[in-house]
């Protein structure tokens, strides 16, 4: 495909943090658009003095202090599009889209998007099916809290992704550990800082048996279009949600997926979304599509490199291309079936060594594996931690030879996990 022409003016606004997996891709895909890029990230770039029209430092925690330093940065140097590379910025990205008057979803809908509770509470409104919940303060005596929900259900914090703090119940003992098990993580000062009064609520909802399914999609002014169903073969009951493969197209009848679509898309319109890309997880049992949350961005992690569309453009590709306003020449997604697992940290520890990577990458179908933390560092698995070792990439056929290679590269995996050493003090003790 022909870069399309951009004016030199035409500059693309990339919100991202320094912690996002989405950086290479969004840079990449906007490379080879030829599309002038500003990163504004939460830390100053070391190339910035260079570039001063390609760097802007933003307080992604300030949205309304940012987005008005997003404004008098356009005054210089004007933006035709604002993009967030993942949640962090899909408030503030909001803010300065609608300063600017350009596409973009209310600040409102984002904002409803991304707090567990208020859209539950939309969802709840609207009627779409979704999961009986309450919430309560992290302050308050979880027995008592137990007496006044039903078993099983689910406890999670109201802000934080990744399956991170989202905790299974089935009785009041299991009930109080999961409570004070996401207290310990609300508490941490990197998350307190970063939830302020929605660190101190839990949200309880009632847990919904069934398949888990993905759907990633795009809007434009409000139909969704979409790209992909995401079938994860993986049981997630619990007590943890840890996520592992996905795998498309999707294998369920086609009245199922009719219906997962027409479900997504009623939640899409009952928090009044409109603009730009979703990613939606649902449950799927006898009594149809339930949602479980939808988010204003497109899925995460390096999950993205598991589709293609048209002739091989990758899914940053094709958001920026709607954002930019640019020629969308296929939405529709390759033929061969493709998978990503993300690979599950087994303990707590410090990785030390990584074994079967060649013996992994042979196997057939496998397409790329991407390790994700460096030997040496500490591992943390669900629910107090949010990282993945990594990320395995599998095409094929089928569906079921995808995801039958995932598994075979995953077995082939070894990593060697040792304790973390303590602490003179934890020593003597």
């Amino acid at each position: 495909m022909v870069p399309p022409v951009v004016r030199q003016m035409d500059r693309l606004l990339l919100l991202m943090t320094t912690t996002t997996y989405r950086a290479s891709a969004f840079l990449e895909a906007a490379r080879r658009l030829a599309v002038p890029v500003v990163v504004g990230s939460d830390r100053d770039q070391v190339l910035a003095v260079a570039n001063p029209g390609g760097h802007l430092t933003l307080d992604f925690l300030a949205p309304e202090e940012a987005s008005r330093a997003i404004v008098e940065f356009s005054r210089r140097y004007p933006i035709r599009a604002v993009v967030s590379a993942d949640d962090d910025g899909a408030i503030l990205g909001a803010m300065a889209a609608a300063a600017l008057e350009l596409p973009h979803n209310s600040v409102d809908a984002v904002a409803a998007a991304r707090s567990k509770h208020r859209m539950r509470d939309v969802l709840a409104a609207a009627g779409a099916p979704s999961p009986r919940f309450a919430v309560f303060s992290i302050d308050d005596d979880p027995r008592d809290v137990a007496r006044r929900v039903s078993f099983p259900c689910v406890v999670k914090p109201l802000f934080l992704a990744a399956s991170r703090g989202v905790i299974r119940a089935n009785d009041p003992v299991e009930f109080a550990a999961a409570f004070h098990r996401l207290d310990a993580i609300l508490r941490r000062p990197e998350v307190a800082a970063q939830g302020g009064p929605l660190a101190r609520q839990v949200l309880v909802e009632t847990y919904i048996p069934g398949v888990e399914v993905a759907v990633e999609g795009l809007l434009s002014k409000g139909k969704l279009r979409v790209l992909a169903i995401f079938d994860k073969p993986d049981p997630l009951e619990g007590p943890f949600f840890e996520e592992t493969i996905y795998v498309t197209p999707s294998r369920l009848p086609d009245s199922v997926q009719q219906s997962i679509v027409t479900c997504t898309a009623q939640a899409v319109a009952a928090l009044g979304l409109e603009h730009g890309p979703i990613h939606a997880e649902l449950r799927v049992n006898d009594q149809g599509p339930w949602i479980l949350e939808i988010a204003p961005r497109s899925i995460g992690g390096l999950c993205s490199r598991a589709l293609r569309f048209g002739d091989g453009i990758s899914l940053e590709e094709l958001i920026l291309r709607h954002a930019m306003g640019l020629e969308v020449d296929s939405i529709i997604r390759e033929r061969q079936a493709a998978g990503v697992m993300m690979i599950p940290i087994p303990q707590a520890g410090i990785l030390k060594e990584v074994r079967g990577h060649p013996e992994a990458q042979r196997v057939e179908g496998i397409e790329e594996i991407r390790l994700t933390i460096p030997v040496g560092t500490e591992v943390i698995p669900l629910p107090e931690g949010s990282r993945y070792l990594g990320f395995i990439f599998a095409r094929g056929e089928t569906p079921d030879r995808v995801e039958a290679a995932l598994r075979e590269a995953h077995r082939r995996l070894e990593f060697i996990i040792t304790p973390p050493c303590k602490t003179r003090g934890e020593a003597s003790s």
